[in-house]
């Protein structure tokens, strides 16, 4: 497991376009409230080793700032986040959620 500081210490914001903005709506998530969850001190990241075939992929779990959880997909791509999914967390990711919190 990565710490997120080591991911995303050379990171400068995040990469949006109409396609990532698409996916994450069928969710009814929007990208600033996908945004928040990176900046959920009690967030719980996991590296994604069965998405990571063509590039590495972490699963992050958090809070908005409105209290929403959110289960997300993200890799990094040159110095930007790229959030691939996002949606509401299931009973067995709030658990995980809540033990490292």
């Amino acid at each position: 497991m990565s710490s997120l500081w080591d991911i995303l210490k050379d990171c400068k914001g995040f990469d949006w376009d109409e396609a990532n903005s698409i996916h994450i709506a069928r969710h009814k998530v929007l990208p600033n409230e996908a945004e928040d969850v990176f900046f959920d001190k009690a967030n719980t990241l996991y590296d994604d080793l069965k998405h990571s075939i063509k590039e590495v992929r972490f699963i992050i779990i958090g809070k908005t700032q409105k209290g929403r959880l959110l289960y997300q997909v993200f890799t990094k791509r040159e110095n930007k986040i790229r959030i691939l999914s996002s949606r509401d967390i299931n009973r067995k990711e709030v658990k995980l959620y809540e033990k490292s919190t």
